[in-house]
């Protein structure tokens, strides 16, 4: 009697693996939908959501002061263009009226015909009188040649500077694409922030969003100020308290925090660059221990934070898109610095 043989296995082909798979992923996702692990993520609690939107703030703050340092170049590019534009113009204009003036002196010669002088001479009926024209002649010719040194001058003027306007448009153009990308990402997160404060009750969401503080009008104590100027920027940003946060404005309804300062001192007939990374070379370094009302006070390491300091370990600034601009203090942050303008 034959050995009883167990059939051999048959090997799965490529379609029934596939759906062997699906059936086993199926079941898989029915087996954690009935025990609870294939739910949604839990909810952030209001502290992870304030600490997630802070983040967010600070590198769409960072992203600002990008922002406006690559509109402040596109700025002076524009400008430089502008100026290469009109001075190429005027230069062309020169140029124009070089050419007339070459213009008329070649018209004479054709119309003499182009007799050669001695020629001229042998022919002439007052040989003196002659002569005496030829040294003019002379002159014309001499006077002739600068006309045309001047024009070729010109020329390579006109050349250098429509070169320098296609390096200043380039420059330009690549500012431009830089402050499309800050905006893009300043917006990405933005709107990101909202979207996580939009999932919180009003009350949470006020104070995960920074709402809050100070924003009652005060009378600045300019005696505390160590000069006027200081002072009168003081009063500025007290004025300022309640308006909103803009990112990008420098006033008068709307700030960002740099926009803020600039303002303040602007107001005081100081003229401050524009930046965070440019303010805090903009005056004198001082110690925490050193701060008087009129300093600017500077934050986290990548110095993307700017207040000016009233007293009393208090500053204004403009915080956020979820707060105006406000009273607070100043070790709500990480402390990076600070300069005396004045």
């Amino acid at each position: 009697m034959a050995a009883h043989r167990r059939p051999g296995r048959r090997l799965l082909g490529g379609s029934t693996v596939r759906t062997a798979a699906t059936i086993a992923l199926a079941g898989a996702a029915t087996a954690a939908g009935l025990d609870g692990t294939g739910q949604a993520a839990p909810r952030l609690t209001p502290e992870q959501v304030k600490a997630r939107v802070d983040k967010l703030y600070q590198e769409a703050e960072t992203a600002t002061e990008k922002y406006n340092a690559a509109r402040e170049k596109a700025d002076a590019a524009e400008k430089r263009l502008r100026d290469l534009g009109d001075e190429a113009a005027r230069r062309q204009q020169r140029l124009n009226s070089a050419r007339d003036a070459l213009g008329s002196i070649a018209a004479a010669q054709y119309r003499d015909g182009g007799i050669a002088p001695v020629a001229r001479l042998m022919l002439s009926d007052a040989p003196q009188q002659y002569l005496d024209k030829a040294v003019f002649a002379e002159r014309e010719r001499a006077r002739q040649a600068a006309a045309v040194a001047e024009v070729r001058r010109q020329l390579r003027e006109i050349r250098q500077l429509r070169g320098d306007a296609r390096m200043e448009l380039a420059s330009l153009r690549s500012q431009q694409e830089e402050l499309r990308r800050q905006k893009k990402t300043i917006t990405a997160k933005l709107k990101e922030a909202r979207r996580l404060l939009s999932q919180l009750p009003p009350e949470q969401r006020a104070a995960a969003g920074g709402e809050g503080g100070t924003v009652r009008q005060h009378v600045a104590p300019a005696a505390e100020a160590p000069n006027s100027r200081a002072a009168a920027a003081v009063a500025y940003a007290y004025s300022k308290l309640g308006s909103p946060y803009v990112w990008g404005a420098s006033g008068p309804h709307a700030f960002d925090c740099s926009g803020l300062t600039q303002a303040a001192y602007r107001a005081a007939g100081i003229a401050l660059p524009r930046t965070t990374y440019a303010q805090i070379n903009a005056g004198r370094r001082v110690s925490r221990s050193e701060l008087r009302p009129g300093d600017l006070v500077f934050f986290y390491s990548g110095i993307s934070h700017v207040g000016l300091y009233v007293g009393n370990g208090r500053m204004i600034h403009a915080p956020n898109p979820s707060a105006p601009v406000r009273l607070a203090p100043i070790d709500q942050m990480p402390f990076a610095g600070a300069t005396r303008v004045v």
